[in-house]
């Protein structure tokens, strides 16, 4: 599973994020931006981070280190905003922490150009996973220590909001045209040769495991064990029909 530590002080609310999310202290002494299983789009937006991130990573993408954070209501009651009040109270147990990131800067594609081969990796990981939160008006990147930094996947695998349905989505294609590393990725092709084959039933298993069994539940499946096989085969379909979903080429 993923490292569990426990929040202690609720430090500030982030009130960019459309979930309201957080600045927390925790007690191994790290700083995380928490997402709450209480906000508005629920655990399927956590899973969705932990899937989309944990596997980012494992193919060599620059994602913040994710936590369970574990977070006690009463965190929250210096707080003056009855909003957020609310949503502490209605989060109580597991959420998610992403290690916050001292000093880093919000990508600005003029002044930010990206390597083609990065940002062709960077496409190609969020056409996978349905990425619709990327735009120039919503990157959700971060340049820290000058390096790329791929952050808020809450939004991805919007397949999961409508499991009959979601056969559909296995080969839907992908729009670019909005992507705001569309005019840097001009490598596609060579993205998709190393990326897809490392997309592997094993792979898949070891990200899927790492979801907290409570975030899985609910009424669609019987079992945490029978989401996790579900999207496993989700995800193993839809990256064996990279020709139907990826976009050609620049979208430029």
């Amino acid at each position: 599973m993923l490292r569990q530590v426990t929040g202690i002080r609720y430090v500030t609310p982030l009130r960019e994020g459309g979930s309201l999310p957080g600045v927390v202290e925790a007690d191994d002494l790290g700083t995380y931006v928490a997402k709450f299983s209480g906000a508005g789009q629920g655990p399927k937006a956590l899973v969705a981070e932990v899937i989309c991130g944990e596997l980012a990573r494992r193919l060599g993408l620059s994602v913040p280190r994710l936590v369970v954070l574990d977070i006690d209501p009463v965190i929250g009651r210096a707080e003056p905003d009855p909003e957020v009040q609310e949503l502490l109270r209605g989060s109580g147990g597991p959420n998610l922490g992403m290690d916050f990131l001292p000093g880093a800067l919000g990508y600005d594609p003029v002044a930010h150009p990206v390597d083609p081969a990065l940002a062709s990796r960077v496409l190609w990981f969020d056409a996978f996973t349905e990425n619709v939160d990327r735009s120039w008006r919503n990157p959700n990147l971060l340049i820290w220590h000058r390096e790329l930094w791929l952050i808020d996947h809450g939004a991805c695998l919007y397949f999961q909001h409508n499991w009959p349905r979601a056969e559909a989505a296995v080969n839907r294609a992908y729009r670019a045209d909005d992507h705001v590393l569309a005019p840097y990725a001009s490598r596609l092709a060579e993205a998709d040769a190393d990326l897809a084959p490392r997309v592997t039933p094993a792979l898949l298993a070891e990200v899927l495991a790492l979801v907290p069994d409570a975030w899985l539940a609910g009424p669609d499946f019987g079992s945490a064990d029978a989401a996790r096989a579900a999207y496993a085969d989700h995800l193993a379909r839809r990256v064996a029909r990279t020709a139907d979903w990826l976009p050609q080429g620049s979208a430029a």
